[in-house]
């Protein structure tokens, strides 16, 4: 598996129903860490094939392993629903998907990433740290008075 290369999907690419399992599964370990619950409850296969359309997404696999979600916000490249199969956590993939993030970033000229990492989840604040992304800026979800998100960027601009 560590030969495979990311994929985009286009927006009727037979696998989109495999990525929404994918996404399922692999946030379900956020159940009861985190609050309010992760969004993927009312991610549909439709709204992925949007996203294709609107945005990207990359997947790593026939049978998807790993998956990222790229969108163009003004002056950075927003990463979202960044995942990799459990299986396979730790061997790379999502080393994998972060670079070509930056490369398309850099394609699009965007001189940043960006993403949010619930505030709950302090594992993924250190993997991202690890990969280069820093807290810029904390969010809190509508009806809420405390920080939900973390707000992590990547500053592409001195490479």
């Amino acid at each position: 598996m560590m030969g495979v290369v990311p994929e985009q999907c286009g927006d009727d690419d037979p696998r989109l129903p495999a990525i929404l399992a994918l996404i399922r599964i692999s946030f379900a370990g956020m159940e009861g860490r985190i609050d309010p619950p992760s969004s993927m409850h009312d991610l549909t296969v439709d709204q992925i094939a949007e996203q294709a359309r609107m945005g990207e997404v990359w997947v790593c696999g026939r049978e998807p392993v790993a998956c990222v979600f790229l969108t163009r916000k003004p002056g950075c490249l927003y990463l979202s629903k960044l995942t990799v199969a459990a299986a396979y956590r730790g061997t790379g993939f999502a080393r994998r998907l972060v670079d070509l993030a930056e490369t398309r970033a850099l394609a699009l000229q965007r001189d940043a990433l960006e993403l949010q990492s619930r505030i709950e989840l302090t594992e993924n604040h250190a993997a991202f740290a690890k990969l280069g992304f820093v807290v810029t800026g904390e969010t809190r979800h509508p009806g809420y008075t405390r920080t939900t998100s973390l707000t992590m960027r990547k500053d592409l601009s001195a490479g």
